[in-house]
């Protein structure tokens, strides 16, 4: 039971961590909708804050279409697991959501596109 446990508590500090990241008057209600993410949900909203952080060159708001145009150019640079396609289209809803109720419309969600581009200029 050690993986399992080891899960539990990385589940638990990611929930602590994304919540944190939530806008202040909208912590808690992020974390209750955390709280009822898988951890490979929240290992992968996770990932995409910090790529937008790492690969960020702008910050303002965007509307819920813009943030899922920006989520799906992530996803062009991600893996896709051939044993189940429709993850990635659940993530990216679970990602989109978790972005809206957070507050972190404002976020850059650049994520992704350079790496894209740079794959597509090869």
């Amino acid at each position: 039971m050690p993986g399992r446990q080891q899960e539990m508590i990385a589940r638990d500090s990611l929930v602590i961590a994304l919540s944190a990241c939530a806008r202040s008057g909208s912590q808690s209600k992020t974390r209750r909708f955390l709280s009822g993410l898988s951890c490979d949900e929240l290992r992968y909203i996770a990932g995409f804050l910090g790529t937008s952080i790492l690969e960020s060159d702008r910050d303002h708001p965007c509307s819920r279409a813009q943030l899922a145009e920006r989520i799906a150019e992530f996803q062009r640079v991600l893996p896709i697991n051939p044993e189940r396609p429709e993850d990635r289209d659940h993530k990216m809803l679970v990602l989109l959501e978790y972005l809206c109720r957070s507050g972190l419309q404002r976020f850059s969600t650049q994520a992704g596109v350079r790496s894209s581009r740079a794959s597509a200029a090869q």
